[in-house]
């Protein structure tokens, strides 16, 4: 395995694939560089002198701009680098029609089709708490119900999407919390669905209920707590009417242009956008020209690299949309008080991630070379076929509930630091490198690594194709494996 990598053809530093010791030198390009200090894996080093206040050159773009002048063979991180972005932008559409390719192909996978037409790729029960005080009971009635029956079949998993919100909230907030809990109700992959309220919650059962679409009455029931005698009985009975209904539910031949695929990372390192964001770009551009979905989200994680974004909207209108998705989060930063260009996670630093701009970069390439069809706003359904970008933050669990709450059936999680969570949809851990995968198997579903160690993007396409396909045929990731998922709401206003 060669020593460094440089990305682009224009970059002024390379990557080090490998630790690197003070005092060696490598050859690049018939140069041979010294190395000047340790230099950790996935970190940068200076293949040309920089002078203090030249930008430095990543992916063939500025990451940033030198607080200092940097040697050949320098350590190029957060102590000599720093973001040059601003707050306030001004952005003018100068439309780059990229796309794809890649030629229409009649895959197919196992899915559940549903009254409605829509498909699902898992059939759960879920218990959807209006209010988190009834977390509790609904816990109870799952475990109650299973003693009962001899299987949950043709039920694969029995979950409460347990949260804290419901009562007390303001706002946004309320809205949010009902939104993403209407979403959760009508998601596909949930085969029944019992809505648990208490009965004194702002986040009224009757209003929640108002808002669906058209629910399958034997599909969706509802209970009040405070207005039966025993919540528990009367909760475990309406499991065992969803359980009945279900029983004809079998998988049947899906087009795979019914796939709608959330991409998210978290705990980035330097090979992020060199393996896994890149695989994700690549199965992203695959799935669209397939006539499926993808949602790009983590709208922090897009500052700096917004313009590639927005020049490939599909048309002005949805130039615009990019546009205010951008600006209306940085506002939402600046009524916080906070710098809009902080790159917060130690991890992220610790991985090789120097500025907002190198986590950017490589973060958007999860989204491939494809056209933006739409913008969704946070609660937002998908309603546009193509690459969608979707209002929410770079928080892990915040925005991989909101992707699923989107209509995805299952969310791509790139990561070069690990993590065992999931949400309430398949979420599958794409490693950035072998070690982790390796290290982590009962967290890691698939090993990006090895585009490092010579399998070729499009061998490692080909595989990851594949492995999805059988996760949307039923196969189990290791969040659905280890019973972790969870969901989490965006809040950002008062609590009474």
């Amino acid at each position: 395995m060669n020593q460094v990598l440089q990305i682009n053809k224009h970059d002024n530093v390379v990557v080090a694939l490998q630790p690197i010791a003070k005092g060696s030198a490598f050859d690049f390009n018939g140069q041979l560089i010294h190395v000047k200090e340790d230099i950790p894996t996935g970190h940068k080093i200076s293949i040309a002198m920089i002078n203090k206040d030249q930008e430095i050159i990543k992916y063939g773009y500025s990451i940033g701009h030198a607080v200092r002048a940097i040697e050949i063979g320098e350590h190029i991180h957060t102590h000599n680098i720093k973001t040059s972005l601003q707050d306030e932008n001004q952005y003018s559409y100068q439309p780059i029609k990229h796309g794809s390719n890649m030629t229409k192909s009649t895959y197919t996978f196992q899915g559940y089709r549903r009254a409605n037409g829509d498909v699902g790729i898992r059939n759960e029960l879920w218990i959807v708490p209006t209010v988190g005080c009834v977390n509790g009971v609904a816990e109870r009635i799952i475990q109650i119900f299973k003693s009962e029956v001899d299987s949950i079949a043709p039920f694969e998993s029995i979950d409460v999407m347990k949260h804290s919100f419901g009562c007390s909230q303001l706002g946004d907030d309320h809205i949010n919390t009902r939104t993403i809990l209407k979403d959760i109700i009508e998601h596909p992959n949930a085969g029944g669905v019992l809505v648990l309220g208490l009965g004194c919650e702002n986040n009224e059962l009757s209003t929640l209920r108002s808002l669906l679409t058209d629910p399958d009455s034997s599909r969706v029931n509802f209970l009040v707590s405070q207005e039966v005698e025993d919540e528990i009985e009367a909760g475990v009975a309406k499991l065992h009417e969803l359980h009945q209904a279900a029983m004809g539910d079998q998988r049947v031949p899906v087009p795979i242009s019914e796939l709608k695929i959330g991409l998210k990372c978290g705990g980035s390192d330097g090979f992020s956008g060199i393996t896994a964001n890149p695989l994700l770009g690549k199965f992203s551009d695959f799935l669209i020209a397939q006539g499926g979905s993808t949602v790009l989200t983590e709208v922090p994680e897009m500052f700096g690299a917004e313009t590639i974004l927005m020049n490939r909207a599909k048309d002005e209108q949805v130039f615009n949309k990019i546009v205010d998705l951008i600006q209306s989060f940085k506002q939402y930063f600046i009524a916080h008080d906070q710098p809009i260009y902080e790159n917060p996670s130690p991890g992220n630093k610790d991985g090789g991630i120097s500025t907002l701009e190198d986590k950017s970069l490589g973060c958007t390439q999860k989204a491939g070379t494809a056209i933006v069809t739409d913008v969704l706003d946070y609660g937002e359904t998908l309603k546009e076929k193509g690459l969608n970008l979707l209002n929410a933050p770079g928080n892990d669990l915040v925005a991989s509930t909101a992707l699923a709450a989107s209509g995805c059936h299952i969310v791509l999680f790139t990561t070069g630091r690990g993590t065992p969570f999931g949400t309430f949809v398949p979420t599958i851990k794409v490693s950035t490198n072998s070690m982790l995968a390796n290290r982590k198997k009962h967290w890691i579903d698939f090993d990006a690594g090895e585009i490092l160690e010579g399998v070729s993007m499009d061998e490692a396409a080909e595989k990851f194709i594949a492995y999805i396909l059988q996760v949307a045929g039923g196969t189990l990731v290791n969040n659905e494996k280890n019973h972790f998922k969870e969901i989490a709401i965006f809040k950002s206003g008062v609590t009474l």
